[in-house]
């Protein structure tokens, strides 16, 4: 009595066919199937165009600061 026979999963078919119709459940159907053809495309897309990671950044050594031949390039602008 606990399991569900052939016979009642077809009379759940009927009753979601006579609720729903045929046409609605048709286009659920294309979307869901749309819906998981494009998940598995971006899965596949965003594997492949995923950056390296960076190095990180090299920090300067603090004798090199305070160099007179070092040029702070953000202190030097146009006018």
């Amino acid at each position: 009595m606990g399991g569900l026979s052939i016979w009642h999963w077809l009379i759940v078919l009927v009753v979601v066919i006579a609720v729903f119709g045929t046409k609605k459940l048709r286009n659920v159907g294309s979307d869901l199937g749309a819906a998981v053809k494009g998940f598995k495309d971006g899965m596949k897309d965003g594997s492949a165009d995923a950056p390296a990671p960076a190095a990180p950044a090299q920090q300067v050594a603090n004798s090199k600061v305070n160099d007179p031949n070092t040029v702070d390039v953000d202190a030097k602008t146009k006018s």
